[in-house]
């Protein structure tokens, strides 16, 4: 079970963007890299084609190291750490560090 998954909203911790929230839409667990909406934004340059005969410079996100993002406790709405309990049915289940409420 992973600390962070897809369409959970995340707090990048160090870097350009730090500060910043945004939706986790991709996970690449093998690289331990997750693609944040609106976030590590880098430029990505069109050769011209029939599609776009000027060619284009396009703005897209980048994978960011998932050890650079915390998720967002609905409660608490900063990031925090992740603990994981186990309820009374067996499951298991992401709880905030800081306050205790079940994600």
């Amino acid at each position: 079970m992973f600390r962070v998954r897809r369409n959970d909203t995340v707090m990048v911790t160090t870097g350009k963007d730090r500060g910043k929230k945004g939706k986790l839409l991709r996970l690449f667990p093998e690289a331990g890299k997750g693609l944040v909406e609106g976030l590590n934004l880098v430029k990505k340059h069109l050769k011209r084609s029939q599609a776009n005969p000027q060619g284009a410079i396009l703005s897209r996100e980048s994978p960011l190291p998932l050890a650079k993002v915390q998720p967002v406790c609905p409660k608490c709405g900063r990031g925090v750490r992740v603990g994981f309990k186990r309820l009374q049915d067996g499951t298991k289940t992401r709880v905030c560090v800081r306050c205790r409420e079940a994600f």
